[in-house]
């Protein structure tokens, strides 16, 4: 059966190592017959959460920006991978703005049941990466029908392009086709 997988690419770098793997994941994902979306929050305008509460009112974020549209595709998405940058022992700023303005999502109908972590960081120890799992599963949590169905993490990895080869893009390309 066919999935909406809905990718959430939090690379602020153009061809970033998590991007990359993004993309990894995104082929795999595809060629299982899914239909496969990409969001690149670097093009997108949005704010921070204010914390009024309204989204959940109304069921969608009072402030009109980028983050509304996102929050509606993920939605109606039956599957949700984030794509980050591990920064300083967790997600990006960018990525932790779009989880908090996903708020209106907690007391919907939404549609996804299995969400996904692909991480890069310049650091390789496994430890790297806890706290970005962490993070993820901390909002995965708040959705009782989700659960975070797998994660793959490329440590080594600074420059763009330095995910070249790293074993981790077979990784993401195997769990796309997973899916």
């Amino acid at each position: 059966m066919s999935k909406n997988v809905l990718i959430i690419s939090s690379s602020p770098r153009k061809g970033g190592n998590s991007e990359t793997l993004a993309t990894s994941f995104a082929k795999g994902a595809g060629e299982a017959g899914h239909k496969v979306e990409t969001v690149y929050l670097r093009e997108k305008k949005y704010g921070f959460c204010k914390g009024c509460l309204a989204c959940l009112k109304v069921g969608h974020c009072v402030i009109n920006d980028d983050a509304v549209e996102i929050a509606a595709r993920m939605h109606d998405a039956d599957v949700l991978v984030f794509a980050t940058p591990v920064y300083y022992y967790s997600v990006s700023g960018q990525l932790k703005t779009m989880l908090d303005r996903a708020n209106p999502l907690f007391d919907s109908d939404y549609a996804f049941t299995k969400a996904y972590l692909l991480a890069t960081a310049a650091e390789d120890g496994a430890d790297t990466v806890e706290g970005t799992v962490k993070a993820v599963q901390g909002w995965v949590d708040c959705f009782e029908r989700c659960e975070l169905a797998g994660t793959v993490f490329a440590g080594g990895v600074n420059d763009v392009g330095d995910i070249a080869g790293h074993p981790a893009l077979e990784e993401a390309y195997q769990m796309g086709k997973g899916v």
